[in-house]
């Protein structure tokens, strides 16, 4: 298993008055936007070690549309070393594979090494920020749009209270959300249950942190697997904060790759309600056991995708 899975990292009310202010989901509520169909992408590090040509082809021929990339994989020190003839060719590798970049994700996990986003020590922070600050460019010149903000291990509290940490994680969004969208990107803050963090692990969480920055380019995501802290099922939590959903993460509930549970099933109802408001942003595989090898995760993940779709209405 490749050694910065989130196995190795664990170890080391109503939405729209909010929404309004923020600005809405682009899928807009129910019976606002015709459907379109789901577009789904997956992220990179189950490739880790083959080209980037290799891992787009992969993910082409697979059937996905989109992939979304943990920046860590691609370097040794930061996104800094991958100059803009790089970044170009990225995009021509993609345009090749009949893909486009969705965005990033684990944003902060190492290389570079010593971040951490809501750490008490000023100095840290604003390094922090300030390579989020690179990231969003990286995620710009490759034409994503989204910026998944997991990384539990540079969010926690570090001594703090659970408040301060909160007030820190939104003073660093607040400092970069003008430049995010001046490049036509959103910060989507991921809640990450408490196994992994201790801050921001359920979606009315994150929709504090939203608030308290006030700006249309920080919003939020919905993962599957990461719900063990909520007390709602799938379909009710989606259309409770949808207006602040911008992103979909999936997988088992284990974190393998679809196919090796029962997503097949227990997500129909969660993927009927994406469908039935309108959900037309991008759904992306994520998975934390790499054994099977990218190309077999890809094939056998879109399967079970497609056999969630048969089953909607």
């Amino acid at each position: 298993m490749d050694r910065y899975n989130r196995r190795d990292f664990f170890k080391i009310s109503g939405a729209a008055a909010g929404a309004a202010a923020l600005g809405l989901h682009c899928g807009g509520g129910e019976g606002e936007t015709e459907w379109a169909g789901f577009k789904y992408a997956m992220c990179n590090e189950s490739m880790q070690g083959k080209s980037w040509e290799e891992q787009c082809d992969i993910i082409g021929r697979a059937g996905y549309q989109g992939v979304e990339i943990a920046a860590f994989t691609l370097v040794e020190q930061g996104v800094g070393e991958i100059s803009a003839a790089r970044r170009a060719e990225m995009v021509t590798a993609m345009k090749n594979a009949g893909i486009e970049c969705v965005g990033l994700h684990w944003l902060l996990a190492p290389p570079p090494e010593g971040l951490h986003f809501t750490t008490p020590d000023e100095v840290v922070r604003k390094k922090t920020v300030a390579y989020l600050d690179e990231l969003i460019d990286f995620c710009g010149d490759l034409g994503g749009t989204a910026m998944i903000f997991g990384s539990p291990k540079q969010r926690n509290t570090m001594g703090i209270s659970i408040q301060e940490a909160s007030a820190n994680f939104a003073d660093g969004l607040a400092a970069v959300a003008d430049h995010a969208q001046a490049r036509g990107v959103k910060i989507l803050v991921e809640p990450l249950d408490k196994t992994q963090t201790d801050v921001t692990n359920t979606l009315a969480e994150a929709v504090e942190v939203i608030k308290k920055v006030d700006h249309p380019a920080i919003q939020t995501m919905f993962d599957f697997h990461n719900t063990p802290d909520e007390t709602e099922p799938f379909d009710v939590l989606i259309r409770k904060y949808y207006d602040y959903i911008h992103h979909i993460h999936v997988q088992e509930m284990d974190g393998r790759h679809l196919g090796t549970g029962d997503a097949v099933d227990t997500f129909v109802q969660g993927f009927q309600t994406l469908k039935d408001l309108g959900f037309n942003e991008w759904v992306s595989l994520e998975v934390f056991d790499f054994t099977p090898g990218g190309k077999i995760i890809a094939e056998e993940s879109i399967r079970v995708l497609r056999q969630i779709e048969s089953k909607l209405s």
